[in-house]
């Protein structure tokens, strides 16, 4: 399959990067990388997440091969999850982008104050 050079509607990396670039996504895989979770784990991991957000998140992750679901057979029956080796390839970009935000948050809150008072004046 062709690389795109652009984010062509029809490009298959667009997809992709629409399904791996929210921040649920982001926040699942690398809680995900302490360990295999169940889905309340995962949850009580990532703050302000709601049970269909992060069930929706969950299902897109697992059907792009970046997570595995496995089912814990018992009373109740339990569902794990995990990182795939796939998914654990996009842990250095993920940290980057994280070291980044926290090295420029200060300039970033800067920039939109100033926006915020030019804008309202």
């Amino acid at each position: 399959m062709p690389i795109c050079q652009h984010f062509d509607e029809s490009c298959p990396s667009r997809s992709l990067f629409d399904n791996i670039a929210d921040k649920w996504s982001m926040m699942v895989i690398s809680v995900l990388d302490a360990g295999p979770m169940r889905f309340n784990a995962i949850k009580r991991h990532i703050g302000g997440v709601t049970q269909k957000a992060l069930t929706q998140c969950l299902r897109r992750l697992e059907r792009n091969g970046l997570i595995s679901r496995r089912v814990i057979m018992g009373s109740p029956i339990g569902v794990e999850y995990a990182i795939t080796p796939l998914g654990r390839s996009l842990l250095g970009p993920f940290q980057a982008l994280h070291e980044w935000t926290i090295e420029h948050v200060d300039d970033v809150e800067q920039a939109r104050q100033a926006f915020d008072s030019r804008d309202a004046a």
